[in-house]
């Protein structure tokens, strides 16, 4: 496919099919001859498409465009990312508009939990978070932001990558702000929001934002539950009730580290060989449920803690550890001390190394919370901070560990907009 100097029309306004190809299907994804000459964020082309809640509740108040875009793989290689980007209600592209980068927690190697065919009407994804986030995202948009939905973990859906979901949300952001129809600047102001798998990518955005992609205004980043180490969650995670999510990033990175996967091939069994093909096709909550408490110990010919010592494992764990760059956007980190997924000590050692490294960072530890509640909680707190930064507050910085950040009076004000928004996204009225 040619490319043109701005981006390709499709043809009809919306593409409405009762049931949306997946992104391994629909050429709207496939690269184009030239990629590697477009610089990053260079439109490819565009799409409009309805949303729907679970892929059922059709959303009459969202519009929504997809649009596939030049962007860097790991090893700085060009390919196409795919963002969506959702428009208020009364969206008028003459107006004063903030743009929200909000990173799903994907999770996931099958691109059934992209953002990009989870949303759609018609998407056939039963346990995919982006769906149930989508009750969330309600939320930005009722407050009249503009949210771009990145596709943070690349086609190949390599969930816990390193440094690549930081080029795709930054690249997503350029491609939203070339978009013609939205009337957009490069002095928009953009906030950077994500929790759990969505608040690492977060982190990758943040920190490879100040070489990255410098000329982006962005007025803060919210790092909910950010994982911090990929390789002790790993470690916590490992025949517990979660087991499912580190297979699924060992699944996903023995494609993209050819040291692991020769560690693979050499000491797993063939069940555990089959296990990880299997994990390819599940959604989130499907390989949460089906390989709760697996150890991978049973599925290797050596101990487990001589594998993970071997040189592959070691360099791959170093290289997902967050931390290695400073955001120079304010932060708030969020996080619960009793989380059973993602251990607060190693989000401490992120915040402390962004700290050290001269970042303003406000550090908020909830004691009365867990990991997915405090996604719900914590959700005013977020809001209420990344609005601030929007309105050029000075950004507060310190670590506190509180009883619970519910308890405020802004925070019930908050819970009840939030129940407004989601009763609307529930009845297809976001």
């Amino acid at each position: 496919m040619a490319l043109s100097s701005a981006h390709d029309q499709v043809e009809s306004a919306y593409v409405d099919t009762a049931r949306p190809l997946r992104p391994q299907d629909d050429p709207f994804y496939e690269a184009p001859t030239g990629l590697a000459a477009l610089a990053p964020g260079s439109i490819i082309r565009t799409r409009q498409v309805r949303i729907a809640f679970l892929g059922l509740v059709p959303q009459r108040g969202i519009t929504a465009w997809q649009l596939a875009h030049r962007s860097n793989d790991l090893n700085g290689e060009p390919e196409v990312a795919v963002t969506t980007v959702l428009l208020p209600r009364d969206f008028q592209p003459e107006g004063q508009h903030r743009v929200i980068a909000y990173q799903c927690a994907i999770d996931a190697i099958s691109d059934k939990c992209f953002p990009s065919y989870a949303l759609r009407r018609g998407a056939r994804s039963w346990g995919a978070l982006p769906q149930f986030e989508l009750l969330l995202i309600a939320e930005f948009l009722a407050r009249g932001y503009v949210v771009t939905l990145s596709d943070h973990e690349g086609r190949g859906g390599y969930f816990g990558a390193p440094r690549e979901p930081g080029h795709r949300v930054l690249d997503g952001i350029r491609a939203t702000l070339r978009l013609p129809e939205l009337g957009l600047d490069d002095g928009t102001p953009i906030g950077i929001f994500g929790y759990s798998g969505g608040g690492m990518a977060s982190s990758w955005a943040a920190e490879l934002a100040p070489t990255y992609a410098p000329e982006l205004n962005l007025v803060g980043a919210v790092l909910g539950s950010p994982v911090g180490d990929p390789g002790e969650a790993f470690l916590k995670l490992n025949g517990g009730l979660n087991a499912g999510l580190p297979a699924l990033v060992v699944s996903g990175l023995r494609h993209i580290y050819p040291g692991l996967g020769r560690v693979i091939r050499q000491h797993a069994s063939v069940d555990g060989q089959r296990r990880l093909d299997a994990l390819e096709e599940m959604t989130t909550v499907s390989a949460v449920a089906r390989y709760a408490y697996d150890d991978f110990d049973d599925y290797l010919d050596s101990a487990l803690a001589d594998v993970l010592a071997s040189p592959e494992v070691l360099e791959v764990f170093d290289d997902l550890r967050l931390g290695k760059n400073v955001p120079d956007c304010p932060l708030l980190v969020l996080q619960s001390v009793n989380d059973q997924i993602i251990d607060v000590d190693d989000v401490d050692v992120q915040v402390g190394t962004y700290v050290d490294g001269g970042a303003r960072v406000r550090y908020l530890r909830d004691r009365l919370s867990e990991h997915i509640s405090l996604m719900v909680i914590g959700m005013p707190t977020m809001l209420d901070w990344l609005e601030q930064r929007f309105l050029g507050g000075e950004a507060p910085t310190g670590t506190s560990t509180v009883s619970s950040v519910a308890g405020s009076a802004r925070a019930w004000a908050g819970y009840l907009h939030l129940v407004g928004s989601t009763a609307r996204t529930l009845v297809g009225r976001a």
